[in-house]
């Protein structure tokens, strides 16, 4: 019997195939106590387990794919950390001692108290890393009681198959990837989890937070997964079946037509130029780059430098990645941000961890209060500058007078390359980002004192409707067409015009194809998107004219009425 399960979609596609399901029970272990002669004995067989996960993980390390995305080695990274840190391979050897207690309740006992920990924690995506100390501590529990692993696996062809799962880790991951299933759905897992930036950064089709999809999916079921809307339909009738064929077909010719455009200009149908460029994380993400023909670097998140690793990175180390990516780009510009961590993207001791990191220490006010971090950094941007277009952006400004504490240490960085004699662009532009709303209400002041803004859509929606989409219960009323968001944007829109300065979209508004038209009828120029949302972009671009949609955009950004601003948005993307 047809039945339909409703998730989040995370990773846009549709895929049709059989279910291979990852086996998954909560993993029991017994608690019994031990005779004080074999205390000894039973350390020794836990730090077994957690070298023989430790070396697993490290094999699958040394065996991820030369074309996986960079966020794979990191998250695996991020993994090893969690296994080598005291709290799960100190703590339970001395619960062991204490209490005569075996390996495996030890651990699942120590494991108990982390998760919650992390489950008081308000900040969703630092809540959600309570999953990573899961997954670490299940692979050495599944060592100590002799399970193997749960992943399907040994199959000749999986390209037809769809991976159902509790959920995946990066190492899951890394065999995902070399067996090649066409999709995969979770019961757990979000927006901001492991596997979902996993899955978009390799382009293939998820939903996650099915809840029940490993209990009510059977083996070798035809499921099909529709990403765009976070739908999965289980035994699909004939009608559904040749529905979503026809819908796979048609998204599989649009992807292959786009291809076409790559090198074309992003010109709308009356001649306007529109400024088409990417983010990044790492220097490994630039031939996704090149391959998605985007002009320019519009946002690299410099923090993925800082982080899954044990100490901070020397100015040498920033400087060779920033000096690669603006060599690379053969003069094209890149936009450098500064050090964005705090709130979902905790840096260890320099974060803190409060009932609210997200109104907390984080980006520019973290680095205006650790200056010695921010001068390397800004030493490192500088010298790169002297090998490309670079650009430096500032996130999460809220006064003018972040901006000045911002370019004295900049002037400061500055006048340290001089007195060294290193080379670098004296000229380098400055940017900030408009990502809160006392921003966006300041941007005409913002504007006149820097060389460009750029438009953090993620944060501003966030912080307009006191919303985190990343929460599944209240991810309903995250709605990037919101009245005030879009007032809050054309209000930066317009300050960038009068003051002669450019303006930039760099959040998941500009990887939206269906809200392209706004944001050109609303007088944006400059859009920058991950790589694989670039051409559907540019084909939007491409078949718009600009002139001709101005009268609809004022429509919607002076309409109050959902129903209404629906219906014209439909009419715009005629």
């Amino acid at each position: 019997m047809s039945f339909t399960l409703h998730g989040i979609g995370v990773s846009s596609g549709i895929a049709i195939g059989v279910a291979r399901l990852a086996s998954h029970s909560h993993v029991e272990v017994a608690h019994y106590v031990l005779p004080s002669q074999y205390i000894d004995k039973e350390i020794a067989r836990f730090d077994d387990a957690v070298n023989t996960v430790r070396q697993e993980m490290q094999t699958l390390r040394d065996q991820i794919p030369a074309n996986a995305p960079a966020e794979m080695p990191a998250f695996l990274d991020m993994h090893l950390m969690i296994l080598d840190d005291s709290m799960l391979s100190v703590v339970p050897k001395q619960l062991i001692r204490s209490q005569l207690c075996n390996a495996e309740w030890a651990l699942a006992q120590q494991m108990e108290q982390l998760v919650a920990q992390f489950e008081a924690i308000d900040d969703p995506y630092l809540r959600e890393r309570k999953t990573d100390v899961v997954q670490v501590v299940e692979r050495v529990l599944k060592v100590l009681l002799g399970h193997p692993d749960n992943l399907p696996s040994n199959e000749s062809n999986l390209a037809d198959c769809i991976l159902v799962a509790h959920d995946l880790s990066p190492a899951d991951m890394i065999n995902f990837k070399r067996q090649q299933f066409a999709a995969f759905i979770t019961d757990v897992g979000g927006a901001t989890s492991h596997s979902a930036i996993l899955a978009r950064s390799m382009n293939i089709t998820s939903v996650m937070a099915l809840h029940n999809a490993l209990r009510l999916i059977r083996d070798n079921e035809i499921i099909i997964v529709d990403g765009q809307q976070g739908v999965v339909i289980v035994d699909p009738d004939d009608a559904e079946l040749e529905e979503y064929q026809l819908r796979q077909n048609q998204w599989r010719i649009e992807h292959q037509k786009l291809k076409r455009i790559t090198t074309s200009r992003a010109t709308t149908l009356d001649g306007l130029e529109i400024e088409l460029h990417a983010n990044i994380e790492l220097p490994q993400d630039i031939p996704a780059v090149k391959v998605s023909g985007a002009t320019g670097i519009g946002l690299f998140r410099s923090e993925f430098l800082f982080m899954n690793r044990v100490g901070l990175p020397t100015e040498d180390e920033q400087f060779e990645a920033y000096r690669e990516v603006a060599a690379a780009m053969n003069g094209q510009p890149v936009t450098i941000r500064t050090l964005d961590v705090g709130a979902d993207k905790p840096l260890g001791d320099l974060t803190d961890h409060t009932l609210n990191p997200a109104l907390g220490r984080r980006a520019i006010r973290l680095c205006l209060s650790e200056l010695t971090l921010f001068h390397t950094q800004l030493r490192a941007i500088l010298r790169a500058s002297h090998f490309g277009k670079v650009k430096i952006l500032i996130p999460m400004l809220s006064n003018l007078t972040e901006l000045q504490q911002t370019y004295a240490a900049i002037d400061r960085a500055k006048a340290s390359l001089l007195a060294d004699n290193i080379a670098f662009d004296n000229n380098v532009a400055v940017g900030g980002m408009i990502e809160i709303p006392a921003a966006a209400l300041m941007a005409n002041a913002f504007a006149e004192r820097l060389d460009f803004l750029s438009i953090g859509t993620n944060d501003l929606i966030q912080y307009t409707l006191a919303i985190d989409r990343a929460d599944d219960s209240v991810s309903y009323l995250y709605n990037p067409l919101h009245p005030a968001v879009l007032q809050l944007i054309a209000m930066t829109l317009r300050a960038g015009e009068k003051a002669g300065k450019p303006v930039s979209v760099c959040g998941e508004m500009a990887g939206d194809p269906k809200l392209t038209r706004l944001l050109i009828g609303l007088g944006l120029r400059k859009f920058s998107m991950q790589p694989a949302s670039l051409l559907s972009v540019k084909q939007q671009v491409l078949t718009t004219h600009s002139s001709e949609i101005h009268a609809l955009t004022q429509k919607i950004l002076k309409s109050t009425d959902t129903e209404k601003t629906e219906a014209l948005m439909v009419r715009l993307n005629r």
